[in-house]
């Protein structure tokens, strides 16, 4: 049995270097089988969920080759199936992108639900909406999505809800459907951005992504294309509270700033003391921390997934917050 043991009292002190982002990993990794042509990534995070993503397409038949610990090059002309295996999608939520990228590339997918029957539908109700409104036909038996379209077509989608993986996977199959696809409602975060410039390199055209209306005309051939994926924001953002929760001085490096700007605030806003450079950001703990207001929201505003952190640093302040 694994265990974390933790010696409490002690500062964050020193320099950080910050992984690739997770959730624009394991979304441009099934956006890469979209061309037949050779994809290099790079700044791939060495966590459970790339790995996992890894396996996968390679039992799909994709050929991936490590380039040292953070780089890969796939080339997937060998692709043969566009089942991917029960055992492995149920261990990763985003394996919902490869209905995208594999409707894009064969114009059918069968995918299982992550969490099979019991995880149900509902989840990805926005993926499968806009999957009919470019042209597939859509079965769902027993936890498996199936998706086949004869021809992908451009077609106006609107989101009902702000989805982010919704929007994601309905650019992959937009990128090959016969003329223009419109997306409204979108979301906005750096994750689809980053996944729009992967596929534009590639051969892609798409304008407006980190904006809530994306255009997307779709492609006929995608070329061969090398990445290297934004930073994490939230490994950032992390590290960033708990310097100031131990009352510690850390400099986060290999970060874009603007995306940090929500949580830089409110760590200004509690007393930290915080200077921005190009790619990277100094914190420290200020004289005093004070109560601050928290509200979660979708980018641009405060990520849900520092909340807990956040909220126990809190615990610490004078007030109430």
């Amino acid at each position: 049995m694994e265990k974390l043991l933790i010696t409490g009292d002690q500062k964050l002190q020193g320099n950080v270097k910050i992984s690739g982002s997770k959730n624009a990993a394991v979304a441009i990794l099934p956006a890469a089988i979209i061309t037949r042509e050779k994809v290099r990534l790079h700044n791939l995070p060495d966590i459970t969920d790339v790995r996992v993503l890894i396996s996968i397409l390679e039992d799909l038949g994709v050929a991936i080759r490590r380039r040292g610990r953070n780089s890969i090059e796939l080339s997937s002309p060998g692709l043969r199936s566009y089942s991917p295996p029960y055992d492995m999608v149920k261990k990763l939520r985003a394996s919902y992108y490869l209905m995208g990228s594999l409707l894009a590339r064969f114009g059918r997918a069968e995918v299982p639900i992550p969490g099979g029957c019991d995880f149900g539908p509902r989840p990805i109700d926005q993926h499968l909406k806009g999957f009919s409104a470019l042209g597939a036909e859509i079965d769902i038996e027993h936890g498996l999505v199936k998706l086949q379209a004869e021809k992908l077509r451009g077609a106006h989608i609107y989101l009902d809800v702000v989805s982010v993986g919704a929007t994601i996977n309905l650019m992959l199959a937009a990128a090959v459907a016969e003329g223009q696809t419109i997306i409204e409602n979108a979301a906005k975060e750096p994750e689809i951005v980053d996944t729009a410039n992967f596929l534009n390199a590639m051969g892609a055209s798409i304008k407006g992504a980190g904006t809530d209306v994306i255009r997307i005309e779709g492609a006929d051939s995608f070329c061969s294309v090398s990445h290297t994926i934004i930073p994490d924001r939230i490994e950032a953002g992390t590290f960033m509270v708990a310097a100031v929760a131990t009352d510690g001085e850390i400099v986060v490096e290999d970060v874009i700033p603007k995306h940090l700007e929500a949580i830089t605030a409110k760590l200004r806003e509690a007393g930290a003391e915080i200077g921005v450079e190009a790619d990277q950001i100094k914190v420290k703990r200020g004289p005093e921390l004070l109560p601050v207001d928290v509200k979660t929201f979708v980018y641009p505003g405060f990520p849900t997934d520092l909340q807990p952190l956040v909220m126990t640093l809190l615990t610490a302040a004078e007030g109430t917050s």
